[in-house]
């Protein structure tokens, strides 16, 4: 793991790093905010997922996170969305191939020589992290915005009991209904529906997966909200199953980091008092 870049703020340290990754066969860059801490301390860990044409950066820069993140003790740690370099496979278009990964394993070609998010996410990364980072593999929780969204929730719910919370920005709640799902599912996993399903939180939810608890938000002038992100599907299937679940449409907002930027502290705060407790030691 090798740091890109260190910038001290609010206490804490605003870390990048790169990595070469088994899962993708590529290097892999991600960011780190680690709050100021005892020594020896372990804290809390929330991972954020990003959204389609989206790198670590953007929610670094513009997530407006670090205030409380600091106040809370919590570490925020924000991947890539997918593979990159002059060899992985790439689409012409904003929503296939680099940037827009899924957060799934691939299994077509040329798609699955590079294209394995759902494994880089769900154990690489994290075994990575657990090994250099200061963080309490006991307390974790989730969250992303968009196609990150969608990452957040299915690998939630595929890991009964991992996370403490969950939450979401604007996910994308089931690609096997939506313009932007259809086009990544058909391309990465080939035209059996039934393969998709692993990869669709209502699916999920439907077939009996379960989370302690959810909170997303939405923005109602979304212009992605009624074709893209269909939050009414992940509200009828909470409602039909008793999954909990905190869904707030918010007028006026749009799916930009202006909306995400606006309630961020909002689930930060919900994330810690999931994730509270006295920071464990070595």
């Amino acid at each position: 793991m090798e740091q890109v870049s260190s910038n001290f703020s609010f206490g804490g340290t605003q870390h990048v790093f790169t990595h070469q990754s088994e899962a993708t066969g590529t290097p892999m860059t991600f960011s780190a905010f680690v709050p100021a801490h005892a020594p020896g301390a372990r804290l809390p860990v929330l991972w954020y997922l990003s959204g389609l044409t989206c790198t670590h950066a953007n929610v670094t820069e513009k997530g407006e996170f670090r205030r409380v993140c600091a106040e809370l003790g919590l570490i925020f740690i924000a991947p890539d969305t997918s593979p990159r370099g002059d060899d992985v496979p790439d689409d012409a278009a904003y929503d296939f191939g680099k940037g827009a990964g899924f957060y799934v394993d691939a299994t077509q070609a040329p798609w699955r020589r590079h294209y394995q998010m759902r494994r880089y996410i769900e154990r690489e990364l994290p075994e990575l992290v657990a090994r250099n980072l200061p963080v309490d593999m006991q307390r974790q929780g989730i969250t992303g915005h968009s196609m990150g969204g969608h990452g957040a929730l299915t690998i939630a719910l595929r890991n009964p009991g991992r996370f403490r919370s969950v939450s979401a920005f604007s996910p994308i709640v089931s690609p096997m209904h939506c313009p932007w799902g259809e086009k990544a599912l058909n391309g990465y996993l080939g035209t059996d529906r039934s393969a998709w399903r692993a990869y669709d939180a209502c699916a999920l939810i439907e077939d009996g997966a379960r989370l302690p608890d959810l909170l997303v938000d939405q923005g109602g002038a979304d212009n992605f909200l009624a074709e893209q992100l269909k939050t009414e599907l992940l509200e009828d299937v909470c409602k039909r199953t008793g999954q909990p679940a905190t869904i707030r449409i918010h007028p006026g907002y749009d799916h930009s980091y202006y909306f995400i930027s606006t309630f961020m502290a909002d689930h930060l705060h919900w994330h810690g008092q999931r994730l509270s407790g006295n920071a464990s030691n070595d």
